[in-house]
């Protein structure tokens, strides 16, 4: 089981540019989840939320929805990683994401964040560039790979 990286200030992390620097445990992706993410998105395609015609469907059983594997992203780093100096954090943005590999309900997923690029911000603070690969358990291909920026500050 993957420990939590805890890093005492910001500028401790910064120096890991170029690194992984956390690794989130496993996260089980139910149907439960994938329903309470359709009402709080109105996203109700069948593929995510009709068990029995998604069971008959391309994947052969429901999957989540994208964005929800991608809003997982908070979770994943609050498993994998703490800088104890943080104050607050805000997410600044995306740069890049690929949906590589579909995620049943079910199904097991985990976060590997590679730090890209840390950038200091006034007051303190810095922004980060992550690389989080989100991998989906027995997959050759990851589920998810998304390149994001978060604000942190002292």
């Amino acid at each position: 089981m993957p420990r939590m990286k805890i890093f005492e200030t910001l500028q401790e992390m910064a120096d890991q540019v170029g690194q992984e620097i956390g690794a989130s445990e496993w996260i089980t992706v139910t149907q439960e989840k994938i329903n309470l993410f359709a009402e709080a998105t109105g996203d109700h395609q069948w593929i995510h939320v009709d068990v029995e015609r998604a069971k008959k469907g391309p994947f052969g059983a429901p999957i989540a929805h994208g964005f929800l594997t991608l809003s997982l992203l908070p979770e994943i780093w609050g498993k994998a990683i703490k800088v104890n100096q943080t104050g607050m954090g805000v997410n600044y943005g995306l740069n890049r994401v690929r949906f590589m590999s579909p995620v049943p309900a079910g199904s097991k997923v985990r976060g590997k964040i590679k730090l890209l690029a840390a950038e200091p911000l006034d007051k303190g603070g810095y922004q980060y560039t992550y690389e989080t690969t989100i991998e989906l358990e027995g997959a050759a291909k990851p589920a998810c790979v998304a390149e994001s920026l978060v604000r942190r500050y002292p």
